[in-house]
């Protein structure tokens, strides 16, 4: 099933819900509207137990996402415009929509595939940090150029770049604001995937698959453990994987995947 919008597609199917930024003309960047509509969205998958992975990605083959739209958006967050129609209002009438839609602080245990189809620029790179696993056209773009107009790229990644790519290599991002390569961003580690544009999709795709196949309440477990244990003492971080283990192996899912191993057919998970 597709619901379409002006600014976003949403697509559910398989226990895969797949987003796509819809703003090509625009560099697919952050209106007031996408911004709520996206907000929604991670709200229902977070929420939904039939969906199991979400894919974000943009439209055309040129931009996966600039960030922040300079005309309508950023005026509006400052003040320096007031609101003029629905979205605006929806946006200014909760700001936190701003901020889950980008995923900073937003508290989510499933897995998140971005699937980077060009430029992803400022805010666009800044959503890909935040994504868990990575796959990026062989074009694609990405970099954090704040810093070049005095500004500093607050949405998330100077608290998430330096956990995920070599501390010298993030500070060089961050800080002069160079952009770099799809190639330079899988050696660094910020990628899993590089693919010809084409196989973009069916690659992100593929992963969704797997995801999706695996015992559900295991991987937002897993991914919980790793994101609250993250930066810790090793004693505290042992207890949080004691604390999510536990509830993994007292599960349903934890009896029915051996017993569907012992019996050589699929595992029938449900997610208890």
């Amino acid at each position: 099933m597709i619901d379409s919008q002006p600014h976003l597609l949403v697509d559910r199917a398989d226990g895969v819900m797949t987003l796509t930024m819809n703003r090509p003309d625009a560099r697919n960047s952050l209106s007031p509207q996408m911004l709520v509509l996206l907000s929604e969205a991670w709200h229902e998958y977070r929420d939904s137990d039939d969906l199991r992975v979400a894919i974000l990605t943009g439209a055309g083959d040129l931009d996966f996402c600039a960030g922040g739209d300079l005309k309508l958006t950023m005026p509006l967050i400052t003040g320096a415009r007031q609101p003029e129609d629905e979205w605006d209002e929806r946006l200014m009438g909760n700001l936190q929509q701003f901020l889950d839609a980008i995923l900073r602080g937003f508290e989510l245990y499933k897995p998140v595939i971005a699937a980077v189809n060009g430029y992803a620029l400022g805010g666009g790179t800044e959503i890909t940090n935040a994504c868990d696993l990575r796959v990026a056209a062989d074009h694609a773009t990405f970099g954090t150029p704040e810093a070049k107009v005095g500004l500093l790229p607050g949405g998330g990644s100077l608290t998430r770049l330096p956990r995920q790519v070599p501390y010298a290599k993030a500070l060089e991002i961050l800080l002069i604001g160079d952009p770099f390569s799809a190639a330079e961003a899988l050696e660094m580690g910020l990628l899993n995937y590089v693919v010809p544009r084409e196989q973009l999709m069916p690659k992100a795709l593929e992963l969704a698959g797997k995801l999706a196949a695996n015992g559900p309440l295991a991987v937002r477990k897993a991914k919980e453990g790793i994101v609250r244990s993250s930066g810790l003492p090793i004693a505290e971080a042992l207890k949080i994987e004691d604390e999510v283990s536990a509830v993994v192996m007292t599960s349903k899912d934890a009896r029915e995947g051996p017993r569907a191993f012992k019996e050589k057919r699929k595992p029938n998970f449900t997610g208890e």
